[in-house]
């Protein structure tokens, strides 16, 4: 069973129609963002990210973001080209403002301070501001595709494999290589481009563990033994992401017992798929496969719209499907850099829960103590 999208936001900063906190979330300590990108004023000599290196992760994707809104086929080129050119202009003057005057009064950011979400938010203002409403589209599409041909194969593999351990180590570790498929990050864009979304070759040649955040040994002992009633997974980006590695994942959760609840955004950012996306995914997958069909028909596995429109997500603010299908789950999965690694990657819960990653921003890999396409594995019990 599919629960039916949530009507759009309203544009401009994240959450505004969608203010129901996650049940589980522990709000006493609960702050969104990881990383406070005012923490050094300049780099220091441990070469801390300072607010200019955070600034500048964000000026670094306006090419590829004009880029795709050239193309948005909404527009005719010539129109497309200008507005695409009018969102860059005004996204990298805004940078600019905030470089030169952290306190700068920019009404597009709705008067929250500099951070992570702030700036995704003021990005895709600046994107709304000219006409543009998801200009990753055909991407997605394209890459859906792609990847639910390669579904089979992926989930043969991991049933041929009878080791508990063996098989959910070569599930999460195609979750990691499944999130590199990521257009918001300048790094893994520009490697998209070069390569395409490699799944099979990324999971073989995923950096060496300990990872920057490395809890799989514990996960892959805890896990012989424990069962969870149900699963949220907020999922992350379209194609290889979702279908390869997270939904593999969720059939796993499935054939324990485990009910499951896929939470995609509300409204497109990037290139995260969509809840309305991932519901015609699903029913594709459901094609080839019968575990998956069998549980869209008994509703153990449902997808819901998340009520976020940014690809970072703060927990405070999701939608109402999303607190009436959490209600009564054990465990909590967040996935892929913006959400589980940039925004909640220390937020506590009165259930399991799980962060998953790959980073694709040097700055982060400098903060966390790892390397350039390293990986998270955040394992936290329930906290009371």
């Amino acid at each position: 069973m599919v629960a039916s999208a949530a009507t759009p936001l309203e544009e401009g900063v994240v959450g505004v129609s969608t203010l129901h906190v996650l049940p589980q979330l522990l709000l006493t300590s609960y702050r969104p963002e990881t990383f406070v990108y005012t923490a050094h004023a300049a780099r220091d000599e441990q070469k801390m990210p300072s607010l200019a290196d955070w600034i500048e992760v964000f000026r670094a994707s306006i090419p590829s973001f004009q880029q795709r809104a050239e193309q948005d086929p909404s527009f005719d080129s010539s129109i497309a080209k200008e507005k695409a050119s009018a969102f860059a202009e005004s996204y990298g003057a805004t940078l600019g403002q905030l470089e030169a005057n952290p306190n700068a009064d920019v009404p597009q950011m709705g008067g929250q301070p500099i951070s992570c979400i702030s700036l995704c938010a003021l990005r895709e203002h600046c994107l709304r501001q000219q006409g543009f409403r998801d200009v990753f589209r055909d991407i997605k599409a394209e890459e859906n595709a792609k990847a639910l041909d390669l579904l089979p194969g992926v989930l043969r593999e991991l049933d041929a494999i009878q080791d508990h351990s063996k098989r959910l180590e070569l599930l999460l570790r195609g979750v990691f290589a499944g999130n590199i498929f990521d257009l918001g990050a300048a790094t893994s864009a520009a490697l998209f481009k070069s390569k395409g979304a490699a799944f099979e070759a990324t999971r073989s040649s995923l950096v060496g563990r300990p990872w920057a955040v490395d809890d799989l040994d514990r996960i892959l002992q805890q896990w012989q033994h424990k069962h969870y009633r149900k699963a949220v997974l907020f999922v992350d980006n379209a194609g290889s992401d979702v279908i390869l590695g997270m939904l593999p994942l969720a059939r796993e959760l499935l054939q324990r017992g485990t009910a499951v609840v896929l939470a995609a955004n509300s409204v497109p950012s990037i290139n995260d798929i969509t809840a309305p996306e991932l519901e015609e995914a699903m029913q594709r997958a459901a094609e080839a496969d019968p575990v998956i069909r069998r549980s869209l028909m008994e509703g153990t596995l449902t997808v819901i719209p998340s009520g976020n429109d940014l690809p970072v997500i703060d927990l405070r603010k999701v939608s109402q499907e999303t607190v009436q299908q959490a209600g009564d789950a054990d465990l909590i999965i967040l996935e892929g850099m913006g959400r589980g690694i940039e925004t909640n990657l220390y937020a506590q819960f009165s259930v399991d829960s799980l962060k998953l990653g790959m980073i694709k921003h040097r700055e982060v890999a400098t903060l966390l103590g790892g390397r350039l396409y390293d990986c998270v594995c955040k394992f936290d019990e329930a906290q009371h």
